[in-house]
């Protein structure tokens, strides 16, 4: 990993091709360094950060040269929907792997997002850009991000993604869209594991082990060497009992060597009671490479929707990003990139600002320019 005191993100950002070839009035990077202040300080749109950009025109001219002034809101459309994604993609992954710590273990979720605004006619609703995501859950950082080609087209989007990251001594979870042989022997072959959900994608083999495990949880595993963990949460009129079984003795799974490096299958259980409502219990059922450890089979679980809460939560409620009406060319991909950027550099912010939610730190870097200048240099 990099010396962080080198990995000033305006340095990986630096080398975009600029897609315009003439009537070049604003450099690159200004444009960009412009976008990103503005993202991170609550601007939602090009009409925003135009805005922005004229009340901070002076702090902006303190370390810019800006000869022409700062950019209009039709500069920053234009060149965003023309941004070749793929390289600014390229430059966040460089980005983060000189400040993400690539260590052993990390667990690494993996999921989708539809910006449900980004249509180009509004006619014709499947054009949405649907956005794939490597969240690294221990730090709550997105790692890399693509584009699918439609909300069809995720797992297509998940092979392409995970080819792009090392997944040596990860472990990788995936929903149930993902629980592909395909996908099982990509991350094994990477020298990564994997926990797949199983759902009605693969009727035969969700209904195979679900009436399997169902039995041995109902007989105690006689006979039958497994792991068992449970614990308990209570608070606000809520009580969650969460159990785990997991065992590596899959001689009744027939579809178990169809499976690249499969070791054991897993049940999670959710026992919930609230106040004045009925008790609900709900199992889950996974395969994976990882041995039987119940205990920790269950924090990769429950570590896996960290990127519904950390990220598309976050970007729906403190990004607005649903609401975003941006829809011409890559507009919709780099924005959303754009606003990853910005969510990762908040995350990491100073301690002052660690018991501010997301909001609380973008309302922050508008009011302080030393904050945001921190924040855009690391």
């Amino acid at each position: 990993m990099e010396d962080p005191a080198n990995a000033c993100p305006l340095r990986f950002f630096s080398p975009l091709p600029d897609p315009r070839a003439a009537n070049v009035r604003h450099r690159l990077i200004d444009i960009f360094v412009i976008a990103l202040c503005a993202t991170l300080c609550d601007a939602d749109g090009w009409s925003d950060i135009e805005s922005f950009a004229k009340a901070k025109a002076a702090w902006f001219a303190s370390f810019m040269q800006l000869p022409h002034g700062v950019p209009r809101a039709d500069t920053f459309r234009r060149v965003f929907s023309r941004l070749d994604p793929h390289a600014f993609e390229r430059c966040f992954m460089d980005w983060m792997n000189a400040v993400v710590e690539q260590s052993q273990g990390r667990l690494l979720a993996v999921d989708g997002k539809s910006i449900r605004r980004s249509f180009e006619q509004g006619w014709d609703k499947s054009g949405m850009a649907h956005m794939v995501s490597v969240f690294a859950t221990q730090n709550g950082q997105t790692l890399a991000q693509l584009k699918a080609p439609g909300k069809g087209g995720e797992l297509e989007g998940i092979g392409q993604l995970l080819g792009l990251i090392d997944l040596r001594g990860a472990v990788v979870t995936i929903d149930a869209i993902a629980c592909q042989k395909s996908i099982a022997k990509q991350v094994t072959d990477a020298g990564g594991d994997y926990l797949l959900a199983v759902k009605e994608n693969h009727k035969t083999l969700a209904r195979r082990i679900q009436v399997e495990m169902d039995d041995l949880i109902r007989n105690r595993f006689k006979g039958v060497w497994h792991d068992r963990h449970e614990e308990t949460d209570a608070g606000h009129g809520r009580v969650e009992t969460r159990r785990v079984w997991a065992t590596d003795e899959l001689g009744w799974l027939e579809q178990a060597g169809d499976w690249p490096g499969l070791r054991t299958v897993v049940v999670v259980e959710a026992d919930r009671e609230v106040i004045g409502q009925d008790r609900s219990v709900e199992r889950r059922y996974f395969i994976t490479s990882l041995a039987p450890d119940a205990e920790a089979l269950g924090r990769a679980v429950r570590g896996h929707w960290g990127i519904e809460n950390g990220l598309h939560h976050v970007l729906d409620v403190s990004f607005h990003e649903d609401d975003s009406r941006i829809r011409r060319g890559h507009g919709a991909e780099n924005m959303s990139r754009l606003r990853r950027i910005a969510l990762n550099l908040l995350k990491a912010a100073d301690p002052y600002t660690k018991r501010k939610s997301i909001k609380g730190r973008r309302k922050i870097a508008g009011w302080d320019h030393q904050f945001l200048l921190h924040l855009i240099t690391g």
